[in-house]
């Protein structure tokens, strides 16, 4: 898919993306503290299955999940040598998943690790990093890149230019954010996405942190300081921490697709979900959206 591609089907009308990964995952059998890239492509069947749910349930985009698939974070694991392999088997997985019934998206996130001069990253270590995933996930034959769960306007920037080096397919870029728009490294949603969106960005937004309860003055503030398409994947609800470390998230899927109704009369136009959503959020949000 090229940008105009992008730009054209947009204009169609909303585009829905999936729901959460990990967690679902984690219900089906991932275990904790692994590599959860390498734990996919051994144990492909989970996360087959829960694609073509959120593909039957209406989503139009797929996350491929390559999330931590960037050699930085595959070498804290001792894996960066698997980085090519890594991602093609990904994108393969996802693409067998969706069949051609839905794009899939080459996902891409934080390293984790900040950027000189607040941290001790630097700006070309982070480029070629980000560059060697970005050729593998092309390679790969994704149809789009999402740059997702991003803390800091600074390293998406650095994605953006590795992305425009290696190829032409768009990228949406959505940061995680307090329920007031600021950034978790200072800052605010607003500012750091009118300058994603003149460095090239094809979709801005947030996704996780809160719910979507938390987010029309944002996803409304955003609509209006940029020009391209906004994306709102928030979570279901703030969670609660059980005994046993697993957390529980509040909203049920109709009251998460009646607020993420009123996030699409705010301005979004990609929405999805994200921690403690499952397939069945996506079919209520479809639902909501169909008939409103």
């Amino acid at each position: 898919m090229t940008k105009h591609e992008f730009q054209q089907r947009i204009a169609e009308g909303p585009l829905i993306l999936d729901g959460a990964t990990g967690s679902n995952l984690l219900k089906a059998g991932m275990p904790r503290g692994i590599c959860s890239e390498k734990w996919i492509a051994e144990h492909p069947e989970p996360l087959i299955q829960l694609q073509k749910a959120y593909i039957e349930a209406g989503s139009h985009i797929v996350y491929a999940p390559t999330f931590l698939a960037n050699p930085i974070s595959l070498g804290s694991h001792g894996l960066a040598h698997e980085t090519r392999r890594l991602n093609h088997d990904l994108v393969r997985i996802s693409k067998e998943a969706a069949a051609g019934k839905a794009l899939v998206a080459g996902d891409i996130s934080t390293t984790g690790k900040l950027m000189e001069p607040m941290g001790e990253m630097p700006y070309n270590i982070l480029f070629e990093a980000y560059k060697e995933q970005i050729s593998c996930l092309a390679e790969a034959g994704v149809d789009l890149l999402t740059a997702e769960t991003m803390m800091a306007a600074d390293e998406t920037m650095v994605i953006l230019d590795a992305a425009s080096e290696v190829c032409d397919l768009p990228v949406l870029c959505s940061l995680t954010i307090e329920s007031d728009g600021s950034l978790f490294f200072g800052g605010n949603i607003y500012d750091a996405l009118e300058t994603l969106e003149a460095v090239g960005a094809d979709a801005v937004g947030c996704n996780c942190s809160v719910g979507p309860d938390q987010l029309e003055a944002v996803i409304a503030g955003i609509r209006e300081r940029v020009s391209i398409p906004v994306i709102a994947k928030p979570n279901a609800g703030m969670p609660k921490i059980t005994e046993t470390g697993e957390a529980v998230y509040s909203m049920g899927p109709e009251e998460f697709a009646l607020h993420m109704e009123t996030l699409h009369k705010a301005g979004a136009s990609l929405l999805g979900g994200c921690c403690g959503t499952d397939p069945e959020y996506i079919r209520m949000l479809c639902k909501k959206l169909s008939s409103s």
